[in-house]
Formats: structure tokens, sequence, C-alpha cells
């Protein structure tokens, strides 16, 4: 009858010792082998009338100084971590009229789409990118940038980065430029003349860089190829979806993020199906809801919603006669680069989940 204590001892001073040597047993951390993923992210949607006024006051707070005005958006799942998902951070930036941001330079690489504001522009690696609404601007990794605003209004976008991707490898690098601005060695929209023709590329240019080398993927060409498709079937889980392409390779713009947008025409619901790897959505235009896990997320025109891992989702345009337009950044890149992306369709109930609440934001305002 002693040797169960005994034997319980004998246990207890092996694990206090392994464990003070820095060592763990695989019995002790098999539940984390878990069947499916289980992301510490939530599903979080920010509204256009919050992210407006809190720009809009930071404008009115916050000078520009060494670093930009760009407001983080935290996921609240994830514990004060700087990450809207677990490999992506997005962010709502506003540069003020004749407002210079310091050019600085990193190993995240970032995009931009342009909210609101004409004729600002970003300089990456001293060419000028100008900016309109719906335009998609890349930095890619270590170019230097900064932005410029000189026009009468202010200009807003939403940045995408790979921080908290770049972070988890300890890969991090930051610089500022020695001046404010790097000085322009080439024309503006330099990028857009060599390499924005549709299946056609330079012959001359025999560098193929791992980041598109072209830099303003603009929106009216965006918009074009939206509407010439607007009669194809689509994809029953997006609708008509596009992926911003890589002009030398076809791949994905960057290594560590792909760019979407999607057009879900009048009264159009997709059905449900959930992969890994997560998603930022931005509403370019319209109004509609998204529905995830069963929670449904009700949203207009410039609000931006994180999509977890593993997260089943469908989409709707609850508009009877008017687009709808979402813009997102993905994680896929990297997921299939490592082979680790996977797909789930919903076959229940019709391919659609059943709704068991509606997300409604605490905003705190004073």
């Amino acid at each position: 009858m002693t040797a169960r204590p005994q034997a319980a001892s004998v246990r207890e001073a092996f694990h206090e010792r392994m464990h003070a040597n820095h060592m763990y047993g695989l019995w002790e951390l098999a539940s984390q082998m878990t069947p499916h993923p289980q992301p510490k992210m939530i599903a979080h949607m920010w509204r256009w009338s919050l992210l407006e006024s809190i720009i809009k006051e930071s404008a009115e707070a916050v000078p520009v100084g060494d670093e930009r005005r760009a407001l983080q958006l935290f996921n609240p799942g994830l514990g004060g971590r700087w990450a809207t998902t677990n490999n992506l951070i997005a962010a709502v930036q506003i540069l003020l009229p004749g407002e210079v941001a310091r050019a600085h330079r990193h190993t995240p690489t970032a995009i931009r789409f342009i909210m609101e504001g004409v004729g600002a522009y970003t300089a990456v690696d001293g060419e000028r990118v100008y900016m309109a609404p719906g335009d998609l601007i890349l930095t890619p990794s270590w170019a230097w940038h900064d932005h410029g605003n000189e026009t009468n209004e202010r200009v807003i976008w939403m940045d995408g980065l790979d921080i908290p991707l770049i972070q988890s490898l300890e890969a991090m690098f930051f610089q500022f430029y020695k001046a404010p601005q790097v000085p322009e060695t080439r024309p503006a929209n330099t990028s857009k003349q060599l390499h924005g023709h549709a299946h056609l590329s330079p012959t001359w240019v025999k560098e193929k860089p791992q980041s598109s080398p072209l830099l303003l993927y603009s929106w009216d060409r965006t918009w074009e190829a939206l509407s010439a498709l607007r009669d194809h079937e689509g994809s029953p889980f997006d609708g008509i979806a596009l992926e911003y392409r890589h002009p030398q390779t076809g791949g994905p713009l960057l290594p560590t993020m792909a760019c979407w947008v999607q057009l879900l025409r009048p009264g159009e619901c997709t059905m449900a199906h959930r992969h890994t790897g997560s998603a930022v959505y931005y509403v370019v235009q319209g109004e509609g809801a998204t529905v995830i896990d069963g929670q449904r997320f009700i949203w207009g025109k410039g609000n931006i919603i994180a999509l977890p891992p593993w997260a089943l989702h469908e989409h709707a345009n609850t508009s009877s006669s008017e687009d709808a337009v979402l813009f997102s950044i993905q994680d896929t890149p990297v997921l299939e680069a490592l082979g680790l992306y996977y797909e789930e369709v919903l076959t229940e109930n019709g391919g659609h989940q059943d709704v068991t609440s509606t997300f409604t934001p605490e905003e705190n305002r004073r």
C-alpha cells in the first residue's frame, strides 16, 4: 500500500528536476497537438465611424515626427500583442496637407490601400508613387520609403504589414534614412510605366525580385477587371475574387502577403468555407454581412474585419441594387510555401452557417 505514494513522490521529484533544467516531457505537451487549428486571435471588426473619429483626433493630438501617425489595430484575442492576426498587422494612417513622414526602411513588407485623398505620394527607393482612392501601393522589404502630402486635403490609407511574422522569426531590422526624404532618383510612377502592362513585360529588365516590381496597382484597372468578370459565375465562397499578381512571375505580390479584391453583386450570398491562414478585410464600397463561426458582422464602407485561421466564413451583399467590394490582405503565401495551406467546405445546412450572435463592439467614447 505504500508503493503508490512512493511512486507518486518519485514522479514529482523527477518532474521538478526536469523542469529546473529547462526540459519538459512530451506527455506534458500532448494537449497542444490539437486536431485542428485553435487560434488565440478572434474575429473582430473596427467600424469606420470609430476609425474616422479617432484618426481625426490623432491629427490634432499627435504631430508627425520620427514615426508615422498610424493607428495600429490590435486583435483583442492576442493579449496586447502588436498584431491584427497572428502574422499580419493592419493600421489606418493619416497625412495632413504639407506633412512629410520621415524616410526609413525595415525588413517587414508593407502595403498601402488608399481610403481617401488624391495626389499625395509614397516614395519608394527614390520613386514617387502617387495616390488615389482604391489604389494599392507596395513597399518591399528593406526599401527606403517616405510619404508626402503636397495637396490641400488629408489623405488616409490602410497599412498592412507582416510585422508579427517577422517578429516571430527574430528577423526585425529598422533604420532611419540620414535625411527626412530620399532624393528622387527615378521619375514618378516609373514602375507602372515599366511593369503595368497586362501580360507584357520589358525584355531588358532581367531582375526578378521576390516582391513585385510594380509598386502601384491603380483602382481604375482593378475596377475594370472586376467589372469585366461580373457576369461570370465566380467563386461560390468569395464571389468575383481576384488576386493581385507579380507581373514577372505570376505569383503573389509579396513573399509573405497576398492581396485580394472581391466583388459581391447585389443580393449575392456566398457559401461557407474555412482555411489555414488569416486575413484582414477592408470594405471598399457597399454594405453587407460576413458570418464568421456563427457570428454575424454587419459592415459598410470603411469597416475593417479580422478573420482568424480555420474559421468558417461566408459573405453577403445585403443590397438589392448596389455592388459591394472587399479588399483583403492574407498570409496564404507563407502557408503555401510551407505546404501548410488547407481548405474545408461546409457541406451541412446547404453550405450556410447558423447565425448564433451578432457582433457588437465595445466602443469607448468620452
